[in-house]
């Protein structure tokens, strides 16, 4: 039983935090994204990019990687590209990234034991790197809303077996507000409210409305 004295005003150790994850983004291709029918794939382009876009304002490595990109599934999502101009992307012909020497050297690079992942499709290319990390030992948080499959079934029965084995299934503002934690962290507070305004639909709206009506450090 933990008594009150052993309670500190510390983030547990389960809480992702820019200094302890790292994010991946795998196939977010045009191609993928044709044969994508579990959910508005306007939706998921917009989570994928908020995602990134939290990613970049706390400074958190990424990865990312694309398969068969010239003879088959196309570039990266440029939107996403965008966001990490000069980052090239590794290119596989795996479907499991974690096959790939590349991808696996990558991620080890960053660090990181926390592993923040979305992609195309859910049961394809999410699934197996997500297996195939938690089977050595990383912790797996998988961005639902910035992943798809090529049905909702197929994309729901992917995530139910990734946290059979143990991931975490989150969502991308969820990541962003945790990476954020403190409206008090004024170092990221502009960046953070930006991110949710331009990307995060009727919270966003919220966000202009308030520092409209009661000022421009209206908490989020």
């Amino acid at each position: 039983m933990v008594s009150i004295a052993d309670v500190t005003a510390t983030p547990g150790p389960d809480l992702l935090t820019p200094d302890n994850c790292a994010v991946l983004f795998v196939d977010h291709q045009p191609q993928m994204f044709f044969g994508t029918g579990s959910g508005d794939r306007t939706a998921i382009i917009n989570a994928t990019v908020g995602l990134a876009r939290a990613a970049r304002t706390f400074d958190v490595p990424v990865v990312l990687s694309t398969v068969a990109a010239d003879s088959f599934s196309g570039p990266l999502l440029p939107q996403l590209a965008e966001v990490f101009p000069g980052h090239k992307p590794v290119d596989r012909t795996s479907m499991n990234a974690w096959e790939d020497l590349d991808f696996v050297e990558a991620v080890k690079a960053t660090g990181r034991r926390k592993l923040v992942i979305a992609g195309l499709w859910t049961e394809v290319c999410v699934v197996m790197p997500a297996l195939s990390a938690l089977s050595q030992g990383y912790e797996v948080y998988v961005v639902t809303d910035a992943s798809g499959g090529v049905s909702p079934q197929a994309h729901e029965h992917a995530v139910q077996r990734m946290v059979q084995a143990g991931a975490v299934p989150v969502t991308w503002v969820q990541v962003l507000l945790e990476l954020q934690r403190d409206w008090a962290r004024t170092e990221t507070y502009g960046a953070v409210t930006d991110v949710v305004k331009e990307y995060g639909g009727a919270y966003g709206l919220g966000i202009v409305y308030a520092q409209a009506v009661i000022g421009a450090h209206a908490a989020g």
